[in-house]
């Protein structure tokens, strides 16, 4: 028989525990005076301020960060259409990422109970260190899947030999002429992360996926 090309796709994925969690929250008043509704701000950040940053010389906190304070004025409109005097509001942001869960949990049930503050999402993920080789871990499943798919394929059809000639992201195969391994090899795969539902104190596992396209010469 002659020389047959075969063109498969790879997937593979893991589940793995979140390492980080990153929390959004922001405190905010309003008020038809505006001095007081920035004072009230202030006050109400501080704590919050001084929390985080005592949870980050712990270690608990990897970072943390907050925005400088924002004012604006709003004149609502009452039932009869009128304007009404200026309201104002006055918001400082803070975003905080934590190694420790649990004081995640003491905290954020600390806050809850504050007048002003509003939490907001959280954001379960990896280290930058472990997501590098989880994806290169699910990359070169991935690939593996693609090859042993195409063995089965070749051997189904009588064929002994399996060589690679191309291989790319899903949607990524080119529609010209196959491409040598080596160059190919210097693509990696797909990667798709999941995250876990917000404000859980325990995040979900987190899916990494690949998804490679690959095609091959039996013979």
């Amino acid at each position: 028989m002659s020389e047959v090309i075969i063109t498969v796709r790879g997937e593979h994925e893991l589940r793995v525990a979140p390492e980080r969690a990153t929390v959004r929250l922001s405190v905010a008043f309003d008020g038809p005076d505006r001095a007081d509704a920035v004072e009230r701000t202030l006050a109400a950040a501080e704590p919050v301020r001084t929390g985080l940053e005592a949870r980050r010389s712990s270690t608990a906190v990897t970072e943390w960060t907050s925005q400088r304070l924002s004012v604006y004025a709003d004149r609502p409109w009452n039932s009869d259409g009128r304007r009404l005097a200026p309201v104002y509001r006055a918001s400082i942001e803070f975003t905080g990422t934590f190694a420790d869960f649990s004081e995640l949990s003491v905290w954020v049930t600390e806050l809850t109970a504050q007048d002003g503050v509003s939490i907001g999402a959280i954001d379960w993920h990896l280290t930058p260190e472990t997501e590098a080789e989880v994806e290169r871990e699910v990359a070169t499943r991935a690939v593996g899947v693609a090859v042993s798919r195409a063995r089965a394929y070749a051997e189904a059809l009588g064929l002994t030999t399996v060589a690679p000639l191309e291989i790319a992201d899903r949607g990524l195969i080119s529609e010209g002429a196959p491409v040598m391994p080596k160059a190919m090899m210097a693509r990696s795969a797909a990667i798709a992360m999941d995250s876990g539902p917000s404000l859980e104190f325990q995040g979900e596992e987190i899916t990494v996926s690949a998804t490679v396209e690959g095609r091959f010469a039996a013979r």
